[in-house]
């Protein structure tokens, strides 16, 4: 109880630099941008009409609102993409700041995160454009979404924690990664219907978290229902019992980080 208060009084204590480790990776993205951070919702609207033409047209897939459907589940992918990958070489990446002045170093995966988070916030307006658009009937379990984004960034920040502390050991891992992440993609019904998925594969569909999350999202966003509490029992099991992992496994090789970095 006493380490756990201490996290949390160490954590309030550096919160204004989190704040800024945050806002200085916005800026940085966007530096020189003449649309700025409207690039957040013009990129998965572009990525979706790619997408919706291919698939719709050439695949004929029977989804009702297919661009609301696939612009959903590549958003909410895509945030988990992003921030783990971010989070992944966070530590490693600013070797020269953690050798210099202490830092608590779960600042820096937590604040890629984070900016991922502020990314995925402006994608989200994308998606409801999408939405409108296609006459999807939002209704106040819109509201839900927001639990949906909230169990992907616990699963994503233990993920990420999980990440980079191998790949401050093993930096092979953020290649295998790069391929991971595509295979893991195409393993969601991001761009497919769940029902084309082949029996012998459904295994591998159901052991996957990002289907529990990006059907939750679903649920609440394109079909105007409130998860089921079972659904959110698997949503939260797999991102709660992932951040532990991922913090316990931090905690035990973040004093070994400045040997390596």
């Amino acid at each position: 109880m006493y380490e756990l208060k201490r996290y949390f009084l160490n954590f309030y204590k550096y919160k204004d630099l989190l704040k800024l480790l945050v806002a200085k990776d916005i800026k940085i993205k966007y530096k020189r941008s003449v649309l700025g951070i409207i690039w957040s919702v013009l990129n998965p609207l572009l990525t979706m009409i790619i997408i919706t033409l291919v698939f719709q047209e050439l695949f004929k897939f029977n989804v009702e609102n297919f661009a609301a459907y696939v612009i959903s589940g590549q958003v909410l992918f895509g945030f988990f993409s992003d921030s783990t990958s971010l989070a992944m070489g966070s530590i490693y990446s600013s070797g020269q700041i953690i050798k210099k002045v202490y830092i608590p170093k779960y600042i820096f995966p937590l604040s890629k995160v984070l900016y991922s988070l502020v990314n995925m916030l402006f994608s989200l307006c994308a998606v409801i454009i999408v939405c409108i658009i296609t006459g999807v009937d939002l209704k106040y379990t819109f509201i839900f979404s927001f639990l949906s984004i909230f169990y992907v960034f616990i699963f994503s920040l233990g993920v990420g924690l999980i990440l980079c502390s191998i790949v401050v050991f093993f930096r092979d891992v953020e290649h295998i990664y790069g391929v991971l992440i595509t295979a893991w993609m195409y393993a969601t019904p991001i761009i497919y219907p769940m029902n084309i998925m082949p029996d012998r594969y459904m295994p591998l569909l159901l052991g996957n978290p990002m289907f529990y999350f990006v059907t939750h999202f679903r649920e609440t966003l394109l079909y105007g229902h409130i998860p089921p509490l079972e659904l959110n029992i698997q949503c939260a099991s797999y991102a709660f019992v992932t951040l532990l992992i991922g913090v316990y496994l931090f905690k035990q090789r973040q004093d070994k980080f400045i040997l390596y970095i």
